[in-house]
């Protein structure tokens, strides 16, 4: 696919609440993470998590991907449940992104993996961006859901 096709503009969202947050999560179902491409700075307060992102948005109902990354800012403390750092090739497949209020304007903001994963972010407030890194390329398998 030519990458200056406009079935192929990258997508480039920012979020500052949880209805923007949303909007994120839903272009973020179903991509797929190595555990090692998560990364969290202290210093600069940032998590950033590299990912190959299926693109829901791509025509005719195409079955691509495009690398992706998504980068919080404002990042106080980060827990992981189920995922192992040590495990770096390990593979994992995002569900959702949500955000949970706490003391306005922070709170948590979750990453839910498949398997019952998530990693959970400590947040001062909903600073959030999305950029696909890359053009899309064609996989064969579409995302499959019960139900």
């Amino acid at each position: 696919m030519d990458p200056s096709s406009p079935s192929a503009k990258a997508l480039r969202l920012l979020a500052e609440d949880a209805d923007d947050l949303a909007v994120i999560s839903a272009a973020l179902q179903d991509a797929v993470a190595r555990i090692g491409d998560i990364s969290w700075e202290r210093g600069p307060r940032r998590l950033t998590v590299a990912l190959n992102r299926f693109r829901w948005e791509a025509p005719d109902g195409a079955h691509e991907r495009v690398r992706a990354a998504v980068q919080l800012g404002g990042v106080l403390a980060v827990r992981a449940r189920n995922l192992r750092p040590e495990a770096r090739d390990a593979v994992v497949q995002l569900l959702a992104v949500t955000f949970q209020a706490g003391e306005a304007p922070g709170g948590v903001v979750t990453f839910a993996f498949a398997d019952g994963a998530d990693l959970a972010a400590e947040v001062e407030c909903v600073d959030v961006a999305l950029a696909d890194l890359s053009a899309p390329w064609t996989t064969p398998h579409s995302p499959e859901h019960d139900g």
